[in-house]
């Protein structure tokens, strides 16, 4: 898996570890020093020494680009965070379905709608379930209740 930060960052943590190679340092004192693991010190070192500094430089990502750009991104957000009412549907909850419904419309852009949930979790949006209440629920009547009522209710155990 990919660490986590831009490639230019990742870069220079990989030239920072040579840097303490050259001053003599050894692998795991370097690890401990930038937060790797020591072996990720040691494959750094055999690529330098393999393919020189193109070993280490920092590779364009593989795979499809984004269909929606960074402005794009930031204004789907906002209308998410509006609310799906806002966006037209009769209830306040967003599914995947509408998701893709609403980027079609602002963006002109299809998306599958298994595949929403990594452009939401790329957002750093998470699935959420909704807790089911009754509209009629009386949260003073149940509390009151759970102080007077259920103790008086309740198993106790037996001595």
């Amino acid at each position: 898996m990919r660490p986590s930060g831009s490639a230019e960052f990742l870069e220079a943590r990989r030239l920072r570890a040579l840097e303490f190679l050259g001053q003599g340092l050894q692998p795991v004192e370097i690890a401990r020093k930038i937060g790797v693991d020591r072996r990720s010190v040691r494959r750094w070192k055999a690529s330098i020494l393999k393919d020189g500094p193109e070993g280490i430089r920092a590779r364009p990502l593989l795979g499809r680009p984004s269909r929606l750009g960074p402005r794009e991104k930031k204004r789907l957000e906002t209308i998410l965070l509006r609310g799906a009412r806002q966006a037209g549907f009769s209830t306040d909850l967003w599914t995947c379905p509408r998701v893709v419904q609403v980027i079609e419309r602002a963006f002109g852009v299809h998306y599958h709608v298994d595949h929403i949930g990594r452009v939401l979790h790329a957002l750093g949006w998470s699935p959420q379930k909704p807790q089911r209440r009754a509209v009629e629920r009386d949260e003073e009547a149940i509390r009151s209740w759970v102080k007077t009522d259920w103790p008086r209710v309740k198993k106790t155990p037996r001595a």
